[in-house]
């Protein structure tokens, strides 16, 4: 008996007739429309746009060439070359984010033992000539620096759900 009943429900094409009603319904409401530049959508809290990398208090770069973000990486938007310094410690030479191949996952903020790498807010970004799409470590921390108030802060709220 059922069988018969999805058969007529199908025949009838009712899901059809139920969606065009529903379009109907909204097709001579008020729209909703936002004047971009001027207003701006809200953003959730969690929302990752452009990366950057961050320093210590000091001054130093957090980076210590684990290479684990570029590892994680599943787009392979990240690489890494690093070398040892003379009092031992190992530092990157060279850190580039292809943002053409980046998906934005967070998979490199989240494996970051040091809290080096993370993703900001900013989601107004451009490119004008061929090869800005690959964000090189002097930009990445120059981005950092810029940010940095509002990286911390964002990092401490978002420190209850991690």
């Amino acid at each position: 008996m059922n069988r018969v009943v999805n058969y007529f429900r199908s025949l009838l094409l009712l899901e059809l007739l139920r969606g065009l009603g529903l379009t109907l319904k909204y097709l001579f409401r008020p729209k909703y429309s936002v004047m971009y530049p001027m207003e701006k959508f809200p953003q959730s809290p969690r929302f990752r746009g452009l990366h950057a990398l961050r320093r210590y208090p000091n001054g130093e770069e957090r980076c210590i060439a684990c290479k684990l973000c570029e590892a994680v990486c599943p787009a392979l938007a990240i690489t890494i070359d690093s070398e040892q310094r003379a009092d031992g410690t190992r530092r990157t030479t060279r850190y580039d984010i292809d943002l053409f191949k980046c998906i934005y996952c967070g998979f490199c903020e989240e494996s970051c033992p040091v809290d080096s790498i993370v993703e900001t807010h900013i989601l107004e970004y451009h490119f004008e000539k061929r090869g800005e799409n690959i964000v090189t470590k002097p930009q990445l921390l120059a981005i950092g620096d810029r940010f940095e108030a509002e990286i911390a802060e964002r990092k401490t709220l978002d420190s209850a759900y991690r």
